[in-house]
């Protein structure tokens, strides 16, 4: 009787799909991320309403040492000189867009006198609605005070 030698069989993993699925990985975290356009960071005055506001608004920052910042929504906010500046920004905005929010986020330290120039820039450029952005102070905050 004679014996028939089997085929060895290379054993293995195939990845012929695994740059499928990595680039398939990559797309979903390319459509599902979203990014910060004002990173600025402020201190921002206490208030017991709330709002929401629009996710693509047009936003506007000032720091406690003046320094004022301007996103249109879709990219990283800049820093400009002054309110002269965020004038023409916000004129910009307006005219692509008539009916965009705009978000003024100032920290509580900051001097009236930028965040009045701010408003004041927002409303000769005929920004129709204006946000101030605060920090929501809870009921339950209170009472652990």
């Amino acid at each position: 009787m004679r014996l028939q030698t089997r085929s060895v069989q290379n054993t293995g993993i195939p990845t012929a799909s695994m740059a499928d699925i990595a680039f398939l990985l990559i797309i979903f975290f390319m459509v599902t991320i979203s990014f910060e356009v004002d990173k600025t960071q402020v201190g921002l005055p206490k208030t017991e309403l709330r709002i929401e506001i629009p996710k693509k608004s047009a936003y506007v920052s000032v720091t406690k040492n003046g320094q004022i910042r301007v996103s249109g929504g879709d990219e990283i906010s800049v820093p400009v000189p002054g309110p002269q500046e965020v004038l023409s920004f916000a004129a910009d905005v307006v005219r692509r867009d008539p009916s965009k929010a705009f978000v003024l986020k100032a920290d509580r330290e900051a001097s009236y006198r930028h965040v009045d120039g701010v408003i004041d820039a927002l409303k000769q450029a005929k920004a129709e609605v204006i946000y101030l952005l605060s920090d929501q102070e809870t009921v339950e905050s209170e009472a652990g005070q």
